[in-house]
């Protein structure tokens, strides 16, 4: 495999927002010509597939501005600059949905989209849900949706969940019970 490494030539942050910034960067390409990069810098995040000892998903319908529609998708939220990722997880279940998870296990991560962004999504499964009296978000306004894996992955199908993430960790959740309990 050839090395397509593109060489930074010069940087500049175009925008400094509250949870984003922009840079952009002009660059050489592996083949001397010189092209321009524009990068959403994100400091990552979390989504978690909580599931009941049913097998009950709970997901949350929320209005996502940036797509003008409601969306359903697991809980989620950016890292702090402080937490860990099974930290993050733990608060995001605790402020979207009101449970914390006795058991945490990281399914994979992933990148939303490295054609111009660094954020990395980190997925887990969450089982052994406890409801808990954490604070819930005061800037998002979510209802909480009950669907068995099935009835998930049906909605995937017939473009009801369009969130790529939880599309992604829905679609690992089932591989890893395909086969139990005639799934």
């Amino acid at each position: 495999m050839s090395d397509w490494a593109e060489k930074m030539l010069s940087s500049e942050i175009a925008f400094e927002g509250r949870l984003i910034s922009l840079r952009r960067d002009e660059v050489q390409l592996s083949d001397g010509r010189k092209s321009v990069r524009e990068v959403v810098i994100h400091p990552g995040a979390v989504a978690v597939v909580p599931l009941t000892s049913d097998r009950k998903v709970l997901l949350v319908r929320q209005f996502r501005y940036a797509v003008r529609k409601n969306l359903i998708e697991i809980p989620a939220g950016t890292l702090h600059h402080d937490e860990t990722p099974e930290e993050c997880a733990q608060r995001e279940l605790s402020e979207e949905i009101g449970f914390t998870a006795g058991k945490l296990e990281r399914l994979t991560s992933l990148y939303l989209a490295p054609g111009y962004s660094t954020e990395l999504i980190y997925l887990f499964i969450a089982t052994e849900l406890t409801p808990t009296e954490g604070e819930r978000d005061q800037d998002e306004i979510l209802e909480v949706v009950k669907m068995s894996l099935e009835e998930a992955i049906a909605a995937i199908e017939r473009g009801e969940i369009q969130d790529a993430k939880t599309i992604a960790a829905l679609l690992l959740v089932k591989k890893r019970f395909s086969g139990l309990n005639g799934s």
